[in-house]
């Protein structure tokens, strides 16, 4: 386990301001005008900028009832969520949910079943043993994190289409949305934002970016992929796109020191410890943010040779590979557009 390089990687934690609408104009030029808005949801700060000057403050208003609305019923720390109720309810008896929960949950089942378990959704258990970003800091016992690891497992969640009801099959399971949902909001906030019209907007929640459209004119928007190693902002490399969600699962997201050893966040289904493979980042760039979250994780998990193999293996996506020795791989697709900026790591192929 590489967990050197990882404690030279931990910086100060810094404190994100929530602003209000306002307005921009980078260019001096009317196409250019955007209006943004700000929100706290899903632990996270969420960014909505629109390069439309008809958006009005009720778009926005509109904007974050569909984020509390899927916080609400998706977020399982909520006591009268779906998820929470399908937690609850684990070991004796389905759940019947809302449509949109439903597509979240069932997205989730596909990408565990593609992943083969790489991605699980029903890894809660473990998340709230380790409790990495929510009060953690201690290393859980060997022997408690073999008897949660017990309870993950994919195949023990079942889906009604008919009744859309959800079940988990033995008691103890919990049911965790937190590595699927973030996307799946991105994607409505689009889905909104397109139905009434606008053409052009940067949906950032927490680093997760979707860019709706092209820049206004219709150049493709350049978007930044985040150093592993520094504060969120400072890039390692640039990519064109236009219409796509760039995702990205990292080692420097959340974390714990003890004894000086980094404990990050993202879980392997299969140890219950914290994947360690030599990947400090996975980004991964495809049309639906809900399929990117679900996809950053699970090729974390897998590590750097597996992981390629199953991005090239999908003609949807693509990804950019970090490695803790400052090496970026990417998939095929994106071999030709992708920049590497920063000085300090090297293009591996």
């Amino acid at each position: 386990m590489r967990r050197s390089y990882l404690a030279v990687m931990i910086l100060l934690t810094f404190a994100l301001a929530i602003s209000g609408c306002s307005k921009n104009e980078p260019s001096g030029k009317q196409e250019d005008v955007s209006v943004s808005e700000n929100y706290f949801i899903f632990d996270t700060v969420v960014s909505v900028r629109v390069y439309d000057e008809r958006v009005t403050k009720e778009h926005f208003d509109d904007i974050k009832k569909l984020l509390e609305n899927i916080n609400e019923t998706m977020n399982r720390l909520e006591k009268d969520s779906e998820v929470s109720l399908i937690n609850h309810q684990a070991g004796k008896q389905a759940v019947v949910v809302s449509p949109e929960t439903y597509l979240v949950i069932k997205t989730a089942k596909q990408y565990a079943e593609l992943s083969e378990g790489h991605f699980d959704p029903t890894v809660g258990p473990l998340v709230d043993l380790w409790a990495i970003g929510n009060g953690g800091t201690a290393k859980p016992e060997a022997s408690l994190i073999e008897k949660e690891k017990q309870l993950i497992d994919y195949h023990k969640l079942t889906l009604d289409d008919d009744k859309l009801a959800v079940k988990l099959e033995e008691a103890g399971m919990t049911l965790d949305l937190g590595a699927i949902a973030k996307g799946y909001a991105a994607d409505v906030i689009a889905e909104y934002l397109q139905e009434h019209d606008f053409k052009s907007a940067i949906i950032d929640l927490g680093g997760n970016i979707l860019a709706m459209g092209s820049k206004p004119g219709g150049a493709a928007w350049a978007i930044g992929i985040q150093s592993p190693e520094e504060k969120r902002g400072a890039h390692l490399g640039t990519i064109p796109v236009i219409n796509k969600t760039v995702v990205t699962s990292g080692v420097y997201e959340r974390y714990f020191i003890e004894n000086g050893e980094v404990y990050h966040h993202v879980l392997d289904p299969y140890t219950g410890y914290p994947s360690w493979n030599g990947l400090a980042s996975v980004t991964i760039v495809t049309d639906v943010s809900m399929d990117a979250d679900a996809m950053s994780t699970a090729v974390f998990v897998m590590g750097l040779e597996k992981g390629m193999e199953f991005v090239e293996s999908i003609d949807y996506a693509e990804a950019i590979f970090v490695t803790e020795d400052k090496k970026v791989y990417v998939s095929s697709g994106l071999k030709d557009i992708f920049k590497l900026v920063h000085k300090e790591y090297t293009l591996a192929n």
